[in-house]
């Protein structure tokens, strides 16, 4: 017994004397600005949704293409911008990538009608494809025991843009329009290129990363030589018919017509997706390396991902409607407001980023993931009976921040440990592409609680509030949700005991 201790603290002393290069900080410092201005893209709108509604003479269920178009776009493109970057390079495709994403926001500012929005957003959303070729990078500077250091200040980075995107958001929403949320959005991403052009060096990170992993073991080179383009085109397919149905449900779903749609819809969607398995399967370089599912624990991390982004974004796209709907189907709010609901969420994200990067390097994946997840369902089932106040929801959202950076980056590490650096560009597009599956679904169903449970309250002749019971069915939906991440990460604590490398 006291051997193991010995050797336990010895482990323990081993990694706290590992350090951290300057230069490894300065490129986390510049890629974290990524995650600020991405995530204040998002975060500046939610206040803003109601809004949109009105003015684009919108449903809610049409609104959740807001969302949705944006986060499709990423899914997509993320595995393909991850490959590109193993065959292209890291710099070259990030470069490309922001380009792209600021072109999309000088369209949205433009906009007038849903149609051109929803474009605007899908050029927009193939800047999420930056995540994945950010995440490598990081792994490449980062000592393989330090990576869960730098995931969470890249965590408590979203939450710093998802602050200002709140507070500032809010305010702009209400004072210049929505609109002009995306005009604030194009000097930063400007300055983002000129800092990328100038001080993203590959050939420095390259050298890190021979210094930071054993390279003959994992034989690490670039696996990937060509696009699987056919694959990422029936993927895509199959995603946007998937959610394109759902959301017609809400359109007077008797009407035979729209039922033969919708039923079209689901098949199309279910055969494009058993095309894309099959091609995925028979290629060299698949867009989805289906191999990385046999390892069990990367599977089981890759559901957790999944979920975090369905019940993330589910409470996202309802929020700011509970917050707007007039009294007493709602708060009352206004803009400004809303965004402030959602800002004790932001604050404490940010803090707890850091600092559960902090703890899983020093404690391991499994202890904190199995906490956050206990976190996250004990916030969701408070909200489930308490959501009549806005205090209360904003004291659940600051308890849900806890329990999310403790789930979020301990699965990413997992796999990210999991994952042997030749595939890690591979596997960490994969993992972003499964979150975005889940951010994607989640605002569709629930706008579907919302559009089938509306208000027998008219507020005025032709606009209904959805009721109460719509957001009780929103609530309890994410709360059996995350119960499931407290059932995988007690599975993963079984399957990985003999892993050092977690403890």
């Amino acid at each position: 017994m006291k051997d193991t201790r010995e050797k336990d603290n010895n482990i323990q002393q081993k990694k706290e004397d590992i350090k951290i290069s300057s230069y490894a900080w300065k490129i986390l410092s510049l890629l974290g600005v990524i995650a600020i201005m991405v995530m204040y893209s998002e975060t500046m709108l939610i206040p803003a949704i109601p809004d949109i509604i009105t003015d684009l003479n919108i449903s809610f269920g049409t609104s959740s293409w807001i969302l949705t178009a944006y986060l499709i776009s990423g899914a997509v493109m993320t595995p393909i911008c991850a490959n590109l970057s193993d065959i292209y390079g890291k710099k070259k495709i990030l470069l490309i990538v922001v380009f792209i994403y600021l072109i999309g926001t000088i369209t949205a500012y433009f906009v007038s009608d849903i149609v051109s929005f929803v474009i605007a957003r899908v050029i927009q959303g193939i800047g999420i494809s930056m995540f994945p070729i950010a995440f490598s990078i990081i792994r490449d500077c980062f000592p393989r025991e330090k990576v869960s250091i730098g995931q969470g200040v890249i965590t408590s980075m979203f939450a710093t843009g998802a602050a200002i995107g709140f507070s500032i958001g809010g305010l702009i929403v209400q004072t210049y329009g929505w609109h002009f949320t995306f005009l604030t959005l194009i000097p930063p991403t400007i300055i983002f290129i000129l800092l990328v052009w100038k001080y993203l060096d590959i050939t420095k990170i390259s050298e890190y990363k021979q210094l930071n992993y054993d390279t003959n073991k994992y034989n690490v080179q670039s696996l990937t030589t060509k696009v699987d383009i056919k694959g990422a085109l029936f993927l895509s397919i199959s995603i946007s018919c998937f959610l394109l149905a759902l959301t017609l449900l809400e359109n007077n779903p008797s009407d035979s017509k729209i039922q033969i749609i919708i039923m079209l819809l689901f098949i199309i969607s279910l055969s494009t997706l058993a095309t894309f398995v099959i091609i995925e399967r028979r290629t060299d370089q698949p867009l989805i390396n289906f191999k990385l599912f046999t390892n069990k624990t990367i599977l089981s991390a890759n559901l957790i991902i999944l979920i975090i982004g369905f019940t993330h974004f589910m409470i996202f796209q309802s929020i700011p409607i509970l917050a707007r709907n007039p009294e007493p189907l709602g708060f009352g709010l206004d803009a400004a407001s809303t965004g402030n609901i959602q800002l004790p969420f932001a604050i404490i994200f940010a803090i707890f980023g850091p600092a559960s990067g902090i703890i899983i390097s020093r404690m391991g994946s499994i202890k904190p993931l199995t906490l956050g997840a206990i976190i996250s369902s004990s916030s969701f089932l408070f909200m489930l009976f308490f959501h009549t106040q806005e205090y209360y929801v904003s004291a659940a959202l600051a308890v849900f921040a806890t329990g999310l950076s403790f789930t979020a980056i301990g699965a990413m590490n997992i796999i990210i440990l999991f994952t042997p650096p030749g595939y890690i560009g591979t596997s960490t597009g994969l993992s972003v592409l499964i979150r975005i599956l889940g951010s994607s679904i989640g605002p569709v169903i629930a706008a579907l609680y919302m559009q089938f449970n509306p208000s027998h309250i008219a507020m005025n002749e032709s606009y209904f509030y959805p009721s109460s019971y719509s957001f009780d069915l929103i609530f309890l939906t994410v709360t059996v949700a995350s119960l499931c991440l407290i059932i995988l990460a007690l599975y993963l604590k079984k399957i990985t005991k003999e892993y050092s490398i977690l403890d």
